[in-house]
C-alpha cells in the first residue's frame, strides 16, 4: 500500500488533520461502523465527554485491531458530537491519540441533534492496507 498525503495549506497540521489521502496498491479496506462509548456488555455510557471520548476511542482500536489493520492505516476519521464545543474542549485527547499512532487522516466533525441514548460522540473510520 502507497500512500500520499495532500495538503496544500499548512494550517490544518495544528488541527491534526489532513486535506486529502490518496492510497493506491491497496490489499483491502476496512470501512468502520461508527464506535461509541457502549461497553461489553451493550450499555451506552451516561459520563461526560472526555470519559465517553476515551472509551470511544478504545472500542474503535478495539474493532480495527481485530479485523488485523494498524491504527496508522486510517485514512479518514468523521467525528460525530451532540456538542462541538464539550468535543473541542476536549479535542486534546483526539489529537494526541492521533498523534501518538502515526495517524494522518482526511476528517470531517459534524455536531448532531442526538446520538443513540446517552452518547455523545462517535467515531467513523475508514483503514486500509
Amino acid at each position: 500500500m502507497e500512500k500520499q498525503v495532500i495538503n496544500p495549506w499548512t494550517w490544518q497540521e495544528e488541527r491534526n488533520y489532513v486535506q486529502a489521502v490518496e492510497v493506491r496498491n491497496v490489499e483491502s479496506t476496512l470501512y468502520v461502523s461508527g464506535q461509541t462509548a457502549i461497553s461489553d456488555d451493550g450499555i451506552s455510557s451516561d459520563r461526560d465527554m472526555r470519559s465517553q471520548l476515551l472509551h470511544t476511542i478504545r472500542n474503535l482500536e478495539k474493532v480495527i485491531r481485530e479485523a488485523g489493520y494498524e491504527l496508522n492505516h486510517i485514512v479518514r476519521l468523521n467525528i460525530y458530537t451532540t456538542s462541538a464545543s464539550e468535543l473541542f474542549e476536549n479535542f486534546g485527547i483526539v489529537q494526541e491519540w492521533l498523534t501518538d499512532n502515526g495517524i494522518r487522516q482526511a476528517s470531517t466533525v459534524l455536531e448532531v441533534k442526538s446520538l443513540f441514548e446517552t452518547l455523545k460522540v462517535e467515531l467513523e473510520a475508514t483503514a486500509v492496507k
